[in-house]
């Protein structure tokens, strides 16, 4: 009787499923499967407090940062200095195509169409509603001074940008013939660099060549003497010296296709920079083309090859050459006084202009680094008054009337106030 009271119970007990401590019956699948999806969901979802996992942001992409706008663009260091990232965030207004973006764009490329383009607009629209919303206006960086170098064979301008002091007036350079030490001096090609260094530097609006014949220069042009008598006499502030080396074509063929030769080029372009005032080269400078870029396809490939590697070249080291250039101050002199009318050698060409006020100064002496005993610059003499441009005239020359001061001299230097 015990035996069967205990086996009645284990029966009793195996079979409620619908006491407290048995087993729930299974749920419906479907609703298993939704409850799953659903809890899966919330592991996604950040815990309160967490950051959000942020989107890779893509080409064109624009943010804002305490008001001020933010482009992701490529990085212009990235193909010439270690370890730099291939894309970075670059303010709006100081955002501007490089070498390669400009290439692309014109050398089989088309660039952003249409679509794109307004799509963009759209997006800054749009932000610069919600910025106004919120009671913010969109910062604009302060402007600096603006140069646009032309680059050969139809591809776009390198926007450089830089500060100096005395902006808007140009300084006198002379650029030298450069020099060929390459393996095709028959084919001209120095001719064709300084030809091309020219156009590149004066289509900046910040420096005039002078031509060296025009100048009469007896002996070396980097002698300290002649570097003084070309600063003191025609306001020439800087000779650029330039070496064009290491220029290399390479051309290829596919056998069996109608396709045309493709030849790549690579060139050297070294420059010094020689400060007349002070007799001492300033900096040396020089740069090589990216292969890459030097493409050519067709009929005469390697010429073109070559020439467009010496306009990369030149492209290269523009702008660390404007920068030497225009980091000394501008100044001219006085030509002749007659009378009321004070006459200076600089004008129009030069960046002057009507109601303009100049300080003229007596010429100053050098000064001398006592421990390296080079010269670092002359400064100022003594202080003789101010001029105030009345009429441009000629191709490079004003005259101007005293506002304060007098007793001025043709040997007297003028700088703007």
């Amino acid at each position: 009787m015990r035996k069967f009271v205990i086996a009645l119970l284990v029966v009793v007990l195996a079979s409620c499923s619908y006491m407290p401590w048995g087993k729930k019956k299974d749920e419906d699948p479907a609703k298993t499967a939704k409850k799953t999806d659903s809890s899966s969901t919330a592991q996604k979802k950040p815990a309160r407090g967490e950051p959000e996992e942020m989107k890779e942001p893509e080409l064109g992409d624009i943010k804002v940062i305490d008001g001020v706008e933010y482009i992701y663009t490529r990085n212009r260091k990235y193909m010439l200095t270690p370890y730099e990232p291939p894309y970075v965030w670059v303010r709006k207004d100081q955002y501007a195509p490089g070498i390669g973006e400009a290439l692309s764009f014109s050398v089989g490329g088309s660039g952003p169409s249409k679509k794109e383009r307004d799509e963009l607009e759209r997006r800054i629209a749009k932000l610069e509603e919600e910025l106004k919303k919120k009671g913010i206006n969109p910062q604009m960086a302060y402007p600096t001074q603006m140069g646009y170098i032309p680059v050969g064979l139809g591809y776009m301008p390198g926007l450089i940008s830089f500060e100096y002091p005395s902006p808007k007036m140009k300084r006198r350079i002379v650029v030298l013939p450069v020099t060929d030490n390459t393996n095709y001096r028959s084919e001209g090609l120095g001719e064709l660099a300084t030809k091309r260094l020219i156009s590149r530097l004066e289509s900046t609006g910040t420096v005039i060549c002078v031509d060296p014949n025009t100048l009469n220069v007896r002996g070396s042009y980097f002698d300290a003497a002649n570097g003084k008598k070309m600063n003191d006499d025609f306001g020439i502030q800087a000779i650029l010296k330039t070496t064009l080396s290491d220029v290399y074509t390479s051309s290829s063929k596919i056998e069996g296709k109608d396709e045309k030769e493709t030849s790549f080029a690579m060139s050297k372009l070294a420059i010094d920079v020689f400060n007349t005032e002070t007799g001492k080269t300033m900096k040396q400078l020089s740069g090589r083309n990216p292969i890459s870029l030097s493409r050519e396809k067709g009929d005469l490939s390697s010429e073109k090859a070559k020439i467009k590697a010496i306009d990369l070249a030149i492209e290269m080291i523009a702008e660390d050459v404007l920068k030497t250039v225009l980091s000394i101050d501008w100044h001219s002199r006085v030509a002749s006084v007659d009378g009321t009318k004070v006459y200076i050698n600089a004008g129009r060409l030069s960046g002057l202009e009507k109601g303009r006020v100049l300080e003229v100064y007596a010429p100053g002496e050098e000064v001398i680094d006592p421990r390296t005993r080079q010269p670092l610059g002359r400064k100022k003499g003594a202080y003789k008054g101010e001029l105030e441009i009345v009429e441009l005239f000629g191709v490079d020359a004003s005259w101007a009337k005293t506002n304060k001061g007098g007793s001025f001299s043709s040997t007297d230097l003028v700088y703007v106030k």
